[in-house]
């Protein structure tokens, strides 16, 4: 068996410690408390999920997690079968490696071959050229370009980047991308003035990518030994305030960050988000359980989201938008800031 690469030995090392540091969330969701009537006047069936973005059925998406690796490719197959079975948008984790090792593209495209007629997002950094993303939106016939934004987690990273400076090249991608193009942090939030410049640039949805999942400020540092990040492991805004901070986006925002259980992903939407992406809490329930198992539970974190629509008195997101809710950290979060959390 040939020697496993850096780059791919890198890719089981995250997968590892993510379900390692697999912890209860803080994604600062908790502060939203619906004022519900009791009198709903709803019944679950009436409930619409349909978010109304690139025609996708549901508001929860599969977010990027993995790839690059044999073993993470399995994971992949099996994330793909969920998604196709569920009717759920997917994304790879970052296909980075294949344009140094081409030989790890079937992790990747298995995804495709076991969804062929799904909506799979390619996932890229910020820092590689739009000749390479358009080879990894061709090698997995992609229906949208993923492109995250991970400085913390670069800086971090024992062979991780030192420049930063991304925006010009965002706009080169997207400005050369033959599909819509989402750009996501990879779990430290984003702030007011970021969506504004992301939306400039072209981009067709923002993922807020917030504080409060998983934590690659706290991977990085598992993996080094010549300094401690510790300090890191907090940095950044929560899910819930980097959707206070994207209130005014005139792009769709999809929230993922620490996003666990389906009250969390109702009071994402009612703060702005389109959609939720889930990564962790998949993952979780898949190494814990196995594929069939953790397809009845996402299904059943769906339809428990339907049953809270309805408890609310909605039968869509937009119905949703318009129920009171009562805040307390957030409410100071945005006073703070200078901001208001969405009536």
């Amino acid at each position: 068996m040939p020697k496993q690469s850096i780059a791919s030995h890198r890719k089981d090392e995250h997968f590892f410690l993510a379900e390692k540091f697999y912890t209860e969330a803080d994604s600062g969701l908790d502060d939203v408390r619906f004022i519900r009537s009791a009198l709903p006047e709803t019944a679950v069936a009436d409930v619409d999920l349909t978010p109304g973005i690139f025609g996708w059925q549901v508001p929860v998406m599969i977010n990027a997690m993995t790839g690059g690796s044999p073993s993470t490719g399995k994971i992949n197959a099996q994330l793909a079968r969920i998604a196709r079975n569920l009717h759920l948008p997917m994304a790879s984790g970052s296909a980075s490696v294949v344009l140094s090792e081409p030989e790890l593209a079937p992790t990747f495209t298995v995804i495709r071959a076991e969804n062929p007629d799904g909506f799979v997002l390619v996932n890229i950094g910020a820092d590689k050229s739009p000749k390479q993303a358009a080879s990894v939106v061709a090698m997995l016939q992609a229906d949208m370009l993923q492109v995250h934004l991970n400085a913390v987690q670069e800086a971090v990273m024992p062979e991780g980047g030192r420049d930063y400076h991304w925006r010009a090249n965002l706009a080169a991608i997207i400005a050369a991308s033959s599909v819509p193009v989402l750009v996501k942090e990879v779990g430290f939030g984003m702030r007011h003035d970021d969506f504004a410049a992301i939306a400039a640039v072209g981009a067709s949805a923002i993922d807020v990518g917030g504080r409060g999942g998983t934590n690659f400020a706290k991977i990085e540092n598992a993996r080094r030994h010549d300094a401690d990040y510790s300090d890191l492991f907090d940095f950044g805004q929560t899910t819930a305030e980097s959707l206070i901070e994207g209130q005014d986006s005139t792009v769709p925002l999809i929230a993922t960050g620490g996003i666990r259980t389906p009250l969390a992903a109702v009071a994402a939407l009612r703060l702005g988000a389109s959609a939720v992406g889930l990564a962790g809490l998949v993952l979780h329930w898949l190494l814990k359980t196995d594929e069939a198992t953790a397809q009845a539970k996402l299904a059943a974190f769906i339809e428990e989201m339907r049953v809270i629509m309805a408890l609310l008195g909605c039968t869509s997101i937009a119905e949703l938008r318009t129920v009171p809710i009562v805040t307390t950290h957030l409410a100071d979060y945005a006073r703070a800031r200078g901001l208001r959390v969405p009536k």
